[in-house]
């Protein structure tokens, strides 16, 4: 028997969301670890393995083949959903990407993404954005974390179409600024490491603002507006994490 796959923190936090029996579709599989150690922890029936670039699926296909598993996954090289029909997969996975191509592949390939039960989302830019795509383009946001993994910090998003999820509540207060910037569940989650990454943000913010301190003209001082509302919107997610971590120790 061989030596069983050993997941990195980043994708072990992807795993972790994907529920068991889901028929699923990797899209952006890179090495095909993800769909290889779900089925060989009995997690997942079946999977189709998506690569944009021959390189990497034919390194997933290497992987598969000496795993035993050819039978179980479907190898398939396009760019995002295009090489999927609805129906196919209940589940996708979306990672090692960033936020705007995430949004662009959900956009095209619309009409199977909102087939899905779920979907497992791990956006490496832009995630007010994409959280804000994903609001306003009838998803919903179910849950969300975050895990520190060889020197980056990754956020994991588990989202659903609206109409196949648990849906709007009725009443269900809208996302705010801060929540979509840094996450609701994330500043709910009571998760230290949440709470590290929104430190680094602000020294980060506090030391562009050093910086344009010194410079001049207009444009510098119109930066320098926007830092300030970022610094203001950090420090009220360090308090709202800070409260939800310390809740959660007690």
């Amino acid at each position: 028997m061989e030596k069983r796959i050993c997941l990195s923190p980043r994708l072990m936090a992807i795993a972790a969301m994907v529920e068991e029996g889901s028929l699923l579709a990797d899209i952006g599989t890179d090495h095909g670890y993800l769909p290889i150690w779900l089925l060989e922890e009995k997690r997942i029936p079946s999977a189709i393995a998506v690569d944009v670039q021959k390189g990497p699926l034919l390194r997933a296909k290497s992987h598969v083949e000496e795993r035993g598993l050819s039978s179980l996954v479907d190898l398939r090289l396009g760019d995002g959903l295009s090489v999927l029909s609805p129906g196919e997969a209940d589940a996708a996975v979306l990672a090692g990407m960033g936020g705007p191509l995430m949004a662009r592949i959900l956009k095209e390939g619309q009409k199977t993404a909102e087939t899905f039960r779920y979907l497992v989302l791990s956006p490496q830019s832009d995630l007010f954005s994409f959280r804000h795509y994903l609001l306003t383009n009838g998803y919903r946001i179910l849950d969300e974390d975050m895990v520190f993994d060889e020197g980056k910090y990754y956020t994991v998003i588990k989202a659903a179409p609206s109409r196949q999820g648990r849906g709007e509540e009725k009443g269900e207060r809208p996302w705010d600024y801060i929540e979509k910037a840094y996450g609701r569940y994330l500043l709910q989650s009571g998760k230290p490491v949440v709470l590290r990454f929104l430190k680094k943000e602000k020294e980060k913010y506090e030391a562009i603002k050093e910086g344009l301190f010194l410079a001049k003209g207009g444009r510098a001082e119109e930066r320098l507006s926007q830092v300030e509302r970022e610094l203001l919107a950090l420090e009220k997610a360090i308090a709202t994490a800070k409260v939800a971590e310390d809740k959660d120790g007690q």
